[in-house]
């Protein structure tokens, strides 16, 4: 049996790459999936490849082409693409249930550590007893060694375990990483130690190369120890014994071997000293083997040097007491061995320069834009509808609500044209009932009413479907626990978070409610009125008084300053109309602007400037995306000086409008008359008001439908784990009540993971928090200024 420990491959399943990688293609890039049907095939095969588990040393390069792929399909593709990996920790019995993640990072880590294993194994394999076999056993150490240090480095700092993950996988880890490279590191040098001693090299030498392989044995036994338990209990029985073993035997050994260099430099004391050092060393090492049963071949080593140690120990204390009569200084009071280490992590040239192993080879979706890009692209979208939306549409829709609402107040035009068209009725006004009756205004708005309330009730049952579910599973899992013992948490706790969000969404959907029957409120109080709007001109005229006073009245002085300023007033409500012709124009043009602009050439030409096997995030276009952004200050400068404008120009006709009250000469009939008009006027804007608010509404409650849609099926989805949970436990236990009566045991098999029996096993139950829902903002108040009319209400 050899005295070296070799790494043991993490056991994989079969993946579905083909479906996933396509299904990820056909929804998340431009591209379609057949244009990359080689590469997914290629894929399909450099893995199969890697599972074979063949210790050869021709094994060696599809690892390292692999490991290649994917460093630069993770360029192209994000971790997660709904792919899952299942891995089973290394030194897990066969039939242990795998962690399963959906990583590329994961299948990442996985080939670099069965990599390393293969070179463990490698050198494992080699005839040590040969110089060459020597030579080539410590550079597969130290190869391992290398692989190891390179995923503990580059690999891990980037696999990162989701929150709702199961299990994570201990054997891949920082600390049991270092462990094992340390490892490989002790057994490269041991081998280093050995041609030494074949080549019969100083004491001295191999004294101290003996004192380096202790402190790599030590060392790796400090990195398991400072590892998870979960990590080192996995571990063999024997190893951390065997470890140690060997690092009390290099200490003895590098003790024995300086006691030789002592003796032939006549300092027998120092020798004696070494040698009862050494003795002790080896006797504890052996001891400790012997307890945990460490493996015969390094429990004859230990033995062997305990042997000669005894034998050199006894020679030299009756040499001293006869003939030398030398002290025996303490222990303190001797030179330690100095430490040379002659091995190193040696990284795999194929690990450090992935171009030297792909060559010439096809790169897996080399055509494909990386999605660093494609989300770049996304964020610079998203970014550009909030800021035409946010700066530019909702800021002119605020200036032109303010401006109405001004001349609501004051009356406006209203007045004027009470003034200056004594009978009949202002074009204005003719227009704006024009577009309600083509329209049919007050039919769309009772359509508009019933759809909100249809979808109301319809989001609240889709709620409730979802609460169903959950008490449901609650009924079954207080029936199962009736039956059966289980450990995992009650229902009403591992489903608190969805119980959490449902209680968010009904909040959100009372809130709407409350907001639809102000609306409801609005739309009956004006009805009438807006009904009025849909008659044709005659019957609209006949409800607006007539005035007997012309413009040019009674007071030929009144009437001139009057005339002065109704003009005036009428000059700069036209020049009012004039900026926000001028407002809704830059809009039109920054919303064209926007439809157009399409960034994506300028990402794949800063894309193209990168090195190929460079892994960009979106990060780092965001210099790109800030320059094409800034294409859209000339529009928010034009509305900032178009606010300025209307500021002032509002002023203007405050004042302006003062003096036109003021130069009136009071008539009944005039007042009448303006307040007729401007009633009508007020409806129409209400008409506006409560439509705005109406389709809002409805797409406010079909994007509810579709987030509580999916709330509802991860309630599902959850239920049917918990569930699947119970129904096994159930069979485990009918299991091992079969085994305890037949007194035989009878291992399952698995051809694939099998991750529902983790609840078997005792092991944390899933919780609620571990499916997520979209979340939704509160639906807005339901005032009519500008600001409410962004969003819901």
């Amino acid at each position: 049996m050899p005295n070296h420990l070799n790494i043991p491959f993490k056991k994989t399943y079969a993946t579905p790459i083909r479906a996933k990688v396509r299904d990820y293609i056909q929804n998340q890039t431009e591209d379609h999936p057949d244009a990359y049907k080689p590469d997914i095939s290629q894929w399909e095969t450099l893995r199969a490849a890697c599972t074979t588990n063949a210790v050869r040393n021709d094994s060696i390069n599809p690892f390292l082409s692999y490991h290649a792929q994917l460093v630069f399909t993770l360029t192209k593709l994000p971790s997660d693409i709904d792919l899952e990996f299942a891995y089973a920790h290394a030194f897990s019995p066969t039939t242990s249930i795998p962690i399963t993640l959906r990583s590329l990072a994961f299948e990442r880590a996985a080939i670099l550590f069965n990599l390393a294993a293969l070179y463990s194994q490698l050198a494992a394999s080699e005839d040590r007893s040969s110089q060459d076999g020597l030579k080539r056993a410590s550079s597969y150490y130290q190869n391992a060694a290398g692989t190891f240090a390179f995923l503990r480095t580059s690999a891990l700092p980037k696999l990162s375990i989701p929150p709702q993950a199961e299990e994570s996988p201990s054997d891949l880890t920082g600390p049991f990483i270092q462990s094992l490279e340390w490892l490989m590191m002790a057994q490269a040098q041991e081998c280093a130690w050995q041609r030494a001693v074949a080549d019969h090299y100083k004491n001295g030498l191999i004294a101290k190369l003996a004192a380096g392989v202790a402190s790599l044995y030590s060392s790796s036994l400090e990195a398991i120890r400072s590892a998870s338990a979960e990590a080192s209990e996995k571990l063999p029985s024997t190893w951390i014994a065997h470890i140690e073993t060997k690092q009390w035997h290099f200490r003895a050994a590098a003790q024995y071997r300086k006691s030789m260099d002592e003796l032939e430099a006549n300092r027998y004391g120092d020798e004696l000293r070494r040698l009862i050092d050494a003795e002790a060393e080896a006797n504890r090492g052996y001891n400790l083997a012997k307890r945990n049963a460490v493996g015969p071949a390094v429990l004859q080593d230990i033995k062997s040097l305990l042997d000669v140690l005894q034998k050199h120990l006894a020679r030299a204390e009756r040499d001293n007491d006869l003939i030398y009569h030398n002290d025996v200084p303490p222990s303190s009071a001797i030179i330690p061995v100095q430490e040379v280490i002659v091995v190193q992590s040696n990284v795999p040239s194929g690990l450090s320069d992935l171009k030297s192993v792909l060559g010439n080879d096809h790169i897996l979706f080399g055509e494909m834009l990386g999605w660093g890009a494609r989300e770049a692209v996304n964020i610079y979208n998203d970014n550009k509808r909030s800021l035409v939306r946010d700066r530019i549409t909702d800021v002119a829709q605020e200036l032109d609500d303010e401006a109405d609402r001004t001349l609501r107040s004051l009356n406006l035009p209203s007045a004027l044209e009470a003034l200056e068209r004594p009978i009949g009725l202002p074009p204005s006004l003719l227009k704006k009932a024009e577009e309600v009756r083509l329209e049919q205004g007050p039919e769309r708005i009772a359509a508009y009413l019933e759809d909100v309330e249809r979808l109301a009730r319809r989001a609240m049952a889709v709620l409730d479907e979802a609460m169903d579910v959950l008490d449901s599973e609650a009924s079954e899992d207080e029936a199962a626990r009736k039956e059966i013992p289980i450990t995992r948490p009650p229902s009403h706790e591992a489903n608190q978070q969805l119980v959490q969000k449902q209680e968010r969404y009904r909040k959100i959907l009372i809130e709407a409610t409350h907001s639809d029957q102000t609306v409801r409120e609005k739309w009956e109080e004006w009805e009438n009125v807006i009904l009025q709007l849909t008659m044709d001109e005659e019957e609209l005229e006949a409800l607006v008084p007539s005035s007997t006073v012309s413009a040019i009245g009674k007071s030929q002085s009144a009437n001139n300053q009057t005339q002065i300023h109704a003009r005036a007033l009428r000059g700069l409500l036209e020049s009012l109309d004039d900026i926000r012709h001028n407002r809704n124009q830059l809009v039109s043009r920054a919303q064209r602007r926007a439809d157009a602009d399409d960034i994506r050439p300028r990402i794949m030409s800063a894309a193209g400037n990168f090195e190929r096997l460079v892994e960009v995030n979106p990060a780092t276009f965001a210099d790109v995306s800030d320059e094409e952004l800034a294409k859209y200050d000339k529009f928010i400068q034009g509305l900032s000086e178009g606010q300025k404008k209307q500021e002032e120009l509002l002023e203007a006709i405050k004042s302006t409008n003062e003096q036109f009250l003021s130069s009136r000469k009071e008539d009944t009939s005039v007042k009448e008359r303006e307040h007729a008009l401007q009633y009508l006027d007020l409806a129409y804007a209400k008409y506006c008001e409560i439509t705005r608010n109406l389709e809002e509404g409805r797409k406010f409650y079909n994007e509810m439908a579709n987030i509580l849609a999916r709330f509802k099926e991860a309630c599902r989805l959850w239920s049917n784990t918990r569930s699947q949970e119970a129904q096994f436990s159930s069979l485990s236990l009918q299991d091992t009540s079969v085994v305890e009566q037949e007194g035989v045991d009878h291992p399952p098999s698995p051809s694939g993971p099998l991750r529902r029996q983790k609840r078997a096993a005792n092991l944390p139950s899933l919780t609620s928090g571990e499916w997520e829902a979209d979340e939704l903002p509160p639906p807005p108040s339901t005032t009519s200024n500008a600001k409410s009319s962004k969003t819901r209400r």
